[in-house]
This record gives C-alpha cells, sequence and structure tokens, in this order.
C-alpha cells in the first residue's frame, strides 16, 4: 500500500510501504540505524531531494539502482541524507569539567605522552571543538599536548566541521571569554560568521568513519572516547559489538562519555558507571 500517493497527497513522488521497508533495511545494514515507524515522513523528505538531483522519478527505481550497484557514488548521499546530526558547542555541559579533571591527572601521571582523544560522532564540529577548548583552558594554552580525533559516517557534516565557520549566532550561549579567546568574526563578505582559531582547529584531525565498518583505521588506545548521541539510532546487538570494540581502545584509566539517555551497562560488562554518564573499564 502506497504511503504517499499523488493523487491524494499532492506529493512529487509515491512512496509505498515497501520501498520505506527497503529503506530500513539498506541504512540498517550500512549504518546500523534502526529507523521507527515515526520516521516514514523524515525519510520521504529526505530522499525525495535525492530522487531529484539524480533524475531519478519513482523510490523504487532509486532503490533498484543502489541495490543493483548502478550508482556507487550515490551511497553516500544515501547515508548522509538519512544521518540525523543535531549538536551544539558544550552540549551536555556537565561532562566537560570531568574531562579537563581526567586530562590533568593523566598528564600528572605521564607527562611525556601527549593525550589522545576520540570524538567518534563528530557531526559539524561543536564537540570536537569544545572538547580542544575544554583542555586549552585546562592546561592554559592554544597548544595543549592534545591529539583529537573526530569521525563521523556523514561526508557532509565533516566538511562544515573542517572549515569551523559557523553562523554567529551559534556561539551566542558562550560566555564572552570564551568567544574571544576561540573564535575569529567574519567582516565583509564573511559578516555574521565566526570562524574556530586555527591554533584549535590544528589540534583536530576529522576523518569519515562508519562505526560498522569491518576495521577501524585508529591507532589507540585513547585516553577518552566521546560516543554521545549516535548508540541511540542502534539497536541492542550493534550497541554491543560497538562497545565490544572501543574497550580495547581505551586506555586502563580512559573515560568513555555517553549521551543523556544512553545507558551502556545494559549491554556490557566490561564497563562501570563513574560519573552522570560517564563510564571506565570495569
Amino acid at each position: 500500500m502506497p504511503l504517499h500517493t499523488k493523487q491524494e497527497t499532492g506529493k512529487e513522488f509515491e512512496f509505498t510501504r515497501n520501498d520505506f521497508e527497503r529503506v530500513r533495511g539498506l541504512i540498517y545494514q550500512r549504518a546500523g540505524i534502526s529507523l521507527a515507524d515515526s520516521k516514514q515522513e523524515m525519510v520521504y523528505s529526505r530522499l525525495a531531494r535525492r530522487l531529484r538531483a539524480t533524475g531519478i522519478d519513482s523510490f523504487a527505481r532509486y532503490l533498484d539502482g543502489l541495490e543493483a550497484g548502478r550508482m556507487p557514488d550515490e551511497w553516500e548521499s544515501f547515508t548522509n541524507a538519512l544521518t540525523t546530526n543535531l549538536t551544539s558547542f558544550f552540549r551536555e555541559s556537565h561532562h566537560f569539567p570531568l574531562l579537563a579533571e581526567h586530562a590533568l591527572k593523566a598528564r600528572r601521571q605521564h607527562p611525556g605522552t601527549p593525550l589522545t582523544i576520540w570524538c567518534s560522532a563528530a557531526s559539524t564540529g561543536e564537540e570536537p571543538y569544545s572538547i580542544a577548548m575544554t583542555l586549552c583552558e585546562a592546561f592554559n594554552t592554544l597548544t595543549p599536548p592534545v591529539s583529537i580525533i573526530a569521525t563521523d559516517i556523514d561526508t557532509n557534516v565533516l566538511a562544515t566541521a573542517s572549515a569551523g565557520v559557523y553562523p554567529i549566532e551559534r556561539i551566542d550561549k558562550l560566555e564572552t571569554e570564551r568567544k574571544r579567546r576561540f573564535f575569529l568574526k567574519g567582516k565583509g563578505a564573511q559578516e555574521g560568521l565566526v570562524r574556530v582559531r586555527p591554533e584549535l582547529r590544528s589540534l583536530i584531525t576529522f576523518r569519515q568513519l562508519n562505526l560498522l565498518a569491518d576495521g577501524w583505521d585508529l591507532k589507540g588506545p585513547f585516553d577518552t572516547i566521546f560516543c554521545r548521541n549516535v548508540m541511540i539510532y542502534f539497536d541492542k546487538d550493534t550497541q554491543r559489538k560497538i562497545l565490544k570494540r572501543f574497550v580495547p581502545l581505551m586506555k586502563p584509566d580512559a573515560l568513555l562519555f555517553a549521551g543523556h539517555s544512553e545507558n551502556f551497562l545494559y549491554v556490557s560488562d566490561s564497563l562501570r558507571l563513574r560519573g552522570k554518564t560517564v563510564y571506565e573499564l570495569s
């Protein structure tokens, strides 16, 4: 049965229940994302843009092309379209003082070793830049002994993150000192925009990475892993597999930061709760 017919809804493309189920299966295979029934309108809206961009006149033919391998370059756009990226600077702010404390302790214990941090769902960059700002403040320098790897499956948001340019209202809630210290205001044609300072940008390496990929091209172990507000899109089995792969990438005293609605204790016995949505190896 169609979810949308052009006659009944006035929408551009027919969208059947079978189309939606095919999309669910493909995005689960590709990115581990479990789409709820409530996401039907979102799927239609986002993929209709891909139909227009590719000149294909039906969801069925678009999905046929993906599955048959006739559009290998389209997989990236398909995945990007269905990836949700909701973020902000210093989101879930209670994590960052604990990060600063942990970083200073690690530096005291291992004075000659740079700290290594993996931000595994970087989105448009606000989270890794918040991590970098926290560590600059902790060490009172724009060149702290830190190396941050920031990854995401979505190449579009990574391009935004790497550029480090944002509408000025995105930093409205930051303290005045943070704005002054870490951002450059645009002038002329760039008025209304801000750019993160190059010193901050140099602390971060942005890379595409699919958490469901067979291999992760990462060199651990890490002092800290941020995996916030991404596990909620995975089913329990997928969460379990990913957490199992995190464990060998964590130093013995490493911290793993989760999102406010995520609980890893139900899917891993290798972790114990250290604080509010913060975990350590058990």
